[in-house]
């Protein structure tokens, strides 16, 4: 069974540690500010001005001004400070932001990824993504493995126009954690009940296997 989107990012945020600064960028990666694990603490960032995001609000504390780079209402951690996008993409061209999570729409075995424009299409654009990209050396992927065709999205070669090159480290996608390594996706760990002939036959990039490939755990 592949995983949902919770817990795509359930299984992203188990790839923090204790004192990193972490941006999440919209969608898949936004939702595992709600799954960081109880024994370590890390500081959300997000580029519009925010470091100390914590989880989604509930009804009762929902402050409509408090928002992340999406626009989605969010709620801030103790300590947390507010400041200008100015100061922020300062702090993120910088190297200060220790993990970036991103979506994308593909990403390829030399750690290209495609993720702000798709031709003749409305979609919501670069964002920061580009300077986070650059900015961070543990950039990891959270999207689907297979577009809903079923045509493979983890590519030899990405086939859109590029948001960064050579610069993603890992990807966590509905049916595998994999890592890049030497122009090659190598298969980390599948999800519960997805079998490596699965997660071969939609991988159209380079797969590296290594012995018996565990399943994901959840907590």
């Amino acid at each position: 069974m592949s995983l949902s989107r919770e817990q795509i990012a359930q299984r992203v945020a188990q790839e923090f540690n204790d004192g990193d600064y972490v941006n999440l960028g919209i969608g898949i990666p936004t939702l595992a500010a709600n799954y960081v694990p109880a024994d370590i603490e890390v500081m959300l960032q997000s580029e519009n001005g925010l470091l100390g995001m914590g989880p989604y609000p509930t009804k009762a504390n929902v402050d409509a001004d408090m928002i992340n780079a999406g626009k989605e209402t969010v709620t801030a951690a103790t300590g947390a400070a507010i400041f200008s996008s100015a100061e922020s993409f300062a702090m993120i061209r910088g190297g200060h932001v220790d993990v970036t999570v991103l979506g994308a729409f593909e990403v390829d075995q030399n750690g290209n990824i495609a993720s702000y424009m798709i031709p003749g299409k409305l979609v919501k654009g670069m964002g920061g993504a580009m300077d986070l990209v650059a900015g961070a050396d543990n950039i990891i992927v959270t999207m689907m493995h297979a577009n809903k065709h079923g045509e493979s999205k983890i590519l030899t070669e990405c086939t859109l126009p590029l948001t960064g090159v050579s610069c993603i480290t890992k990807v966590i996608t509905d049916l595998a954690y994999m890592e890049i390594e030497n122009g090659e996706f190598v298969l980390k760990e599948r999800a519960p009940g997805v079998s490596v002939e699965e997660i071969r036959s939609k991988t159209a990039g380079q797969l590296r296997v290594d012995g018996d490939i565990p399943e994901m755990t959840f907590v």
